[in-house]
C-alpha cells in the first residue's frame, strides 16, 4: 500500500489504556517516551488513544504501518515486553476487554481489517502487567520494563522507516 494522502503520515504510534487502572495506563507512559524521541519526525504521528477503543477506527486508515502500545496479558511475568505483528498479532483471540477500554487493540484492528483500512504492517509493543486496578501509577516492575520497551519500538520504527524509504528509492 502507498500513501496517496500525504496529509496523513504513514506511520501511527498508538498508544492505548487508561492511567486510572495501573499497569493498563503503560500504552500512554510509553507512548510520551516515544513520542519525544520522533517529535521532529513528520512520517510518524503519535495518538493518545486512552480507552477510545473502536472510535480510533479513522486513525488506522491511509497509514503504511500501525503501532500499537498497550498493556498486553500473555501470561508471562510481569514486565515482560511482547512484540506482536503481522498474523502472529492479528491471530491472537479477540476476548472481551477485562478494562474500561471500549474495544481492545484486537477488536480494533479486527474491525479495521473488516472494513478494509487496516494497513499491511501492524504492531504491538506490549508489556505484561501485573496490577490492573483502580490506581494511579505503574507498577515497579512494569515501570522498569520501559527502557526495554522505548528501545524495542524504536527498532520497529526505524524498520518500518528503512522499508518505506527503500519503497521509495524503488518508485523513482
Amino acid at each position: 500500500m502507498l500513501i496517496s494522502d500525504q496529509s496523513v503520515s504513514p506511520i501511527l504510534v498508538l498508544g492505548l489504556g487508561n492511567v486510572l487502572l495501573g499497569d493498563d495506563g503503560v500504552g500512554p507512559a510509553l507512548l510520551r517516551e516515544v513520542c519525544g524521541l520522533y517529535a521532529g519526525v513528520s512520517a510518524v504521528e503519535c495518538v493518545d488513544g486512552g480507552t477510545q477503543g473502536l472510535a480510533l477506527l479513522g486513525y488506522l486508515g491511509g497509514r503504511e504501518a500501525v503501532i500499537i502500545l498497550d498493556a498486553y496479558a500473555g501470561g508471562r511475568t510481569a514486565g515482560t515486553v511482547s512484540i506482536l505483528e503481522g498474523p502472529e498479532l492479528l491471530d491472537c483471540a479477540i476476548t472481551r476487554s477485562t478494562t474500561a477500554h471500549e474495544g481492545n487493540a484486537g477488536e480494533l484492528l479486527a474491525a479495521a481489517q473488516l472494513l478494509d483500512e487496516l494497513p499491511d504492517r501492524v504492531f504491538l509493543v506490549g508489556i505484561e502487567p501485573e496490577r490492573v486496578r483502580t490506581e494511579l501509577g505503574l507498577s515497579q516492575c512494569v515501570s522498569g520494563a520501559l527502557p526495554a520497551a522505548l528501545v524495542k519500538t524504536c527498532s520497529v520504527v526505524e524498520r518500518v522507516l528503512a522499508e518505506l524509504k527503500a519503497e521509495m528509492m524503488i518508485l523513482n
